[in-house]
């Protein structure tokens, strides 16, 4: 009978049952195998809506929401245009930076996609950029910015590991900076490649975008340097970003009303917010089945016979990751997968925070890999093209983060120093 549901339960999940319904359904099902009380997961439900980081959750995406709306997008653009656009490849460029500073302050790849790339795009082919390149950068972008703040994936990614949030924001700097670097060289090398046209650059044009633009820009680094000094946990982090974009929207910029606007951007957001809890509260319901019938354990003795080396456990999680980032959304995968890797990573000496970045790295190339990379789906969406033609323009842009990965994996003071100087 229990074999016939997990086969029933296996079937329903690849006709397309929402993942939060079928972890919850498996830990139903795994927990009663194991008699063990299902009241489990409605108290592991509660321990998730009592944790206070959590809450940094709502702040940061209601803020992200209301940034993509009116002329942030466009502003950030021009800014990153004039800074940038002299340089050979530099709206390619433009394009990488944009997406990925409107990631780390949205929290979400889908909505960088959707609210960038149809400035991007078209900005792209018109300067002469060949189709597939253009498709292949702007989708290939989408899942830039998960290591800088406030990316919601390391405020979560903290509350289950345990490792300081702070930390985690340092520590993502430069593997971040060396993953968009990298792949700002690959677009100059395409620029001077085409010999593309490039505008010269302007004094006056650059001061008047920063201008524009003052207001904004400075948002990641105010969160950082809040929460790293002390003046304020991620959570106060949070409500203070969203006053301050409340105000600059509202009173500086004047593109939202109070009462006309904010309501429908807050409960749009708030959408999202409770998708994202409904997949955690069952993510932490399956995670406690994990738990109770010591998968992990099992997991741990496994892993040991299979590899004997540390190196040989970061490239086994490497390519275990990359299928998880494309099969599962970047929060039910924390959940579900990080107390499964804890421990292996404990055994050989791995630092959390190291696997950390790791982890939100391997995540984020899950995202553009073929075939079920959620960044395929959303641009083909969006640009409406074959997933196929997508999959073949991400192509180059997957082969450099792969080999920025191997780099971060297999170099952890690219990670660790700037924390440690920090101490």
């Amino acid at each position: 009978m229990i074999t016939a549901l997990a086969f029933l339960l296996v079937l329903l999940t690849l006709s397309g049952l929402p993942v939060f319904a079928a972890m919850m359904a498996a830990a139903m099902l795994g927990l009663h195998v194991n008699q063990v009380d299902l009241s489990a997961i409605p108290l592991e439900i509660y321990r998730l809506a009592n944790a206070p980081v959590l809450l940094a959750i709502p702040f940061f995406t209601f803020a992200g929401y209301l940034l993509a709306e009116g002329g942030t997008p466009a502003r950030l653009i021009r800014f990153s245009r004039n800074l940038f656009g002299w340089i050979p490849g530099g709206l390619g460029v433009v394009a990488l930076v944009s997406c990925a500073f409107f990631t780390a302050i949205t929290g979400a790849t889908g909505i960088t996609i959707v609210a960038l790339g149809g400035l991007l795009l078209p900005a792209l082919v018109s300067e002469k950029y060949e189709q597939s390149f253009s498709l292949g950068l702007v989708t290939s972008a989408g899942s830039l910015g998960l290591h800088f703040p406030p990316s919601l994936p390391i405020i979560l990614y903290g509350f289950v590991s345990g490792v300081s949030i702070e930390a985690l924001f340092i520590g993502g700097i430069l593997p971040g900076v060396f993953l968009v670097g990298s792949l700002c060289l690959f677009s100059i090398y395409t620029g001077r490649k085409w010999k593309i046209e490039r505008p010269p650059f302007s004094s006056s044009g650059f001061l008047s975008a920063l201008k524009d633009a003052a207001l904004e820009i400075p948002i990641p680094f105010l969160v950082l340097a809040g929460i790293y000094t002390g003046f304020c946990t991620a959570t106060e982090a949070g409500a203070l970003t969203v006053v301050y974009v409340l105000f600059i929207k509202i009173l500086i910029f004047r593109e939202l009303g109070l009462f006309k606007d904010v309501p429908k951007i807050m409960l749009e957001s708030m959408k999202m917010v409770g998708g994202i809890m409904i997949v955690l509260g069952a993510a932490l319901g399956f995670t406690n089945y994990l738990v109770d019938a010591f998968i992990p354990m099992k997991i741990l003795e496994w892993m040991e016979g299979m590899v004997g080396s540390r190196i040989g456990l970061l490239l086994l999680m490497n390519v275990f990751l990359i299928l998880v980032g494309c099969m599962m959304d970047i929060f039910s995968a924390i959940l579900v997968v990080v107390p499964l890797i804890m421990p292996l990573a404990a055994k050989f000496g791995i630092d959390p925070l190291h696997l950390g970045i790791v982890f939100l790295t391997n995540l984020g190339i899950g995202y553009n890999t073929p075939p079920i990379g959620i960044n395929l789906f959303v641009a083909s969406s969006r640009f409406n093209r074959p997933i196929t033609e997508i999959s073949r323009a991400t192509l180059p842009f997957l082969l450099i983060m792969l080999i920025v990965l191997l780099v971060i994996t297999y170099w952890p003071p690219l990670t660790l120093f700037l924390p440690g100087m920090m101490k």
